[in-house]
Parts: structure tokens; sequence; C-alpha cells
């Protein structure tokens, strides 16, 4: 289809960037962007896009985890695409980019050389090569002059910033407490003017407000719609801190059944805060994420813990030895927990309180 509707190369064209409004889902909670191509001459009004990826690819799970998802290029009609956006009940967004007729050519000769099995699928990556990033890239390469595209945020914004906003405005808490477990430093770095371009929505918003002239015209496809949300909904500070409250009560009842219960509970808990950190460990060294590696929560949520339950056994000098180790590396921490050069989720608080307080348990018995 694509091959027959660009078959000629005389054509006129009129090239826009599509910007979708955030769905409900995770995976749609930051937007989605595009690039339509009306062709009048052959009558064809196509989108093509860049966040396509195969969900039956072999190991698809494996892959994503490591950040070697391949993704690529795919063409739809304009309507179709639409109608799939107006289900979902999502907004569109058009701006008619203004370009020059050798510009568009370019445009469609580097869009159609993409669609080739050879050349479609890039290695994603949500911060630095997404399907935003992508239009971005043609723009800048293939607009003359280059475009200086202004920011649009705060000039003190970082990355992890950038996507709390999205995450707030979805009412998505428990999301935003996972990313903030998995992503470590870099994600504080402060964004420069490129770097805020990986969102949709900013990339629309800083075409608007270049000084080059860059959009003919702004049409609203599908209207925006207004975001469901549950504020009823439980917090994960308030699940922590109940969780905390609970268990520090629990362990000052000098019953031997309530202790007995205590005992199995910190098993299952330090064996679980280990599989985190093991976890933590291999998107730091096993993956191609680079906002993964870098990760101030292995310094309460170390690998080790998974052997603490046998360890806590034992009443032996070595025995107690390691565990006031990790007694000072989580008092290190909570005195350090604002000034850390990673901002951390206030729901883990609680957390490595709890852990601190049953490595003193340890102690008393």
């Amino acid at each position: 289809m694509a091959g027959n509707a660009f078959a000629q190369s005389n054509e006129r064209l009129r090239i826009s960037l599509i910007t979708c409004t955030p769905g409900q889902e995770l995976y749609s909670i930051f937007g989605h962007s595009a690039l339509r191509i009306i062709d009048s001459n052959s009558v064809s009004d196509l989108i093509f896009n860049y966040g396509t990826f195969n969900f039956y690819d072999e190991g698809f799970y494996l892959k994503f985890m490591r950040g070697k998802l391949n993704y690529f290029v795919s063409v739809q009609t304009t309507a179709d695409f639409l109608y799939g956006y107006q289900m979902e009940a999502r907004g569109v967004t058009e701006q008619v980019l203004d370009l020059t007729d050798n510009e568009k050519l370019a445009f469609k000769i580097a869009l159609v050389n993409n669609l080739k099995e050879e050349n479609k699928f890039y290695q994603y990556d949500f911060f630095f090569n997404n399907c935003t990033t992508r239009l971005r890239d043609f723009l800048q390469l293939l607009k003359k002059p280059s475009m200086n595209l202004p920011p649009v945020l705060p000039t003190n914004t970082t990355f992890r910033n950038a996507i709390h906003i999205y995450l707030d405005r979805g009412n998505q808490p428990w999301s935003k407490l996972g990313i903030d477990i998995l992503l470590g430093a870099k994600t504080d770095r402060i964004m420069s003017a490129k770097d805020q371009e990986f969102l949709p929505d900013n990339l629309m918003n800083a075409l608007d407000a270049t000084d080059q002239p860059v959009v003919l015209e702004t049409n609203r496809l599908l209207p925006n719609p207004q975001l469901a949300t549950d504020s009823d909904q439980t917090t994960p500070l308030q699940l922590t801190t109940s969780f905390l409250f609970l268990v520090f009560v629990l362990g000052l009842i000098k019953n031997k059944y309530v202790q007995r219960g205590m005992l199995i509970f910190d098993g299952i808990f330090f064996s679980v805060v280990g599989l985190l950190g093991i976890l933590l460990v291999f998107m730091w060294i096993g993956t191609d994420h680079s906002m993964t590696k870098n990760n101030y929560n292995l310094a309460w949520a170390l690998p080790s813990y998974i052997a603490i339950p046998w360890i806590m056994k034992k009443q032996t000098p070595s025995a107690f030895s390691f565990i006031a180790l990790h007694r000072y590396i989580l008092a290190f921490m909570l005195l350090g927990w604002t000034i850390l050069p990673q901002q951390m989720n206030p729901a883990l608080l609680p957390v490595v309180l709890l852990l601190f307080i049953r490595l003193l348990s340890y102690r008393k018995r």
C-alpha cells in the first residue's frame, strides 16, 4: 500500500506531527507521537508510527526487561489510526509542518526507506530513542536551517520530575512507586531542552514555542477527554505506614505465639527485600537500560538480605557482625534520606524504618 502511495515523486504533500493525549493504562500514560502524510495526487492519507512492537516476538518479556526489544515503524490509514484512539477516548492533535517542497520530498524518501524490512527496526529506549524522539530527529535533520527548539518545562526539571507529572495526573501512585524503585540516580539529572522532547506533549509545545516558523496550522482531530481519577484508592505511603505501625506493635507483644509469627514474618520480609535487591542489580548490570543504573535503592534493598533469615538463627560473633553491618547501612540511609543524589519515593521510608527495627530486634533476642 505504502509503495503505491509514494510511487510518484512530484505529488503534492502535507506533512503533520500527530500528538495523542495520554491514556488511562500505564503503557499509554505518557501519550504518543506519529507522522501524518497526505498525498493529494495519489489521494492517500497515511500515519507513520514508530511505536510499534511485536508482542509475539520470541523472548518478548526478557527482551523488554533487558532493554533489547526492537520497535519498528509501521504505516496505516489515518482513518484506522483515529478510530483506535476514538475507541480509547483519547485526544489527537495535528500540527501541519511548514516545509519546503524539497524538505517534504526528503521526508517522503526517508520514511519510505525506513519502511524497508532491513531499516524499519530500532532498539527502543523510553528516554532517548522512542516514537517521539525519532520524529524530532527527522525534523532536526531535514528542516533547514536546523531547528533550535526551546525548553517547555522549568529549567531545573529532572527526568523523574517529568514522568511524575504524568503518573500523578493519571492517578498512578503504585506505578509511580514501582518506577521510582527501578530507576536509578541518572533519572534525577536535570534535562536539557532536547532531553525534554522525549515526551509527546513537550515536542508539540516546543514546536509551537520556537521562534523559527515550523507549524502552519493546528487542528484538533479528536477532542481531549477528561481523564477519570479514583481519589479513594489507598496510596503506597498510607499502606506502608500502616504496615510499619502494625508490625512495630506486634513486635512489642511478649507472647510466644506472636513472637513465632514475627520470626516467620522476618523470614518472608527479608527474603523479599533480598530478591528485590537481586532484581535491581540485574537491572543495573544485566540490561541496556541506562536509567536503571546507579540505583541508590540498593542501599536498603541489598541482595544479602536474602541470607538474613538463616543468619538470624545463629548466635555467633560473625552473625552479630553481619546484622550490625546492615543496621549501620540502614542508619546512614535514614540519616541521609533527603540529601541522597537520587529522589526516593516517600512510601519507601516506612519500609526502611521497618527493616531497621526488625534488625534491632535480633540484637535483643
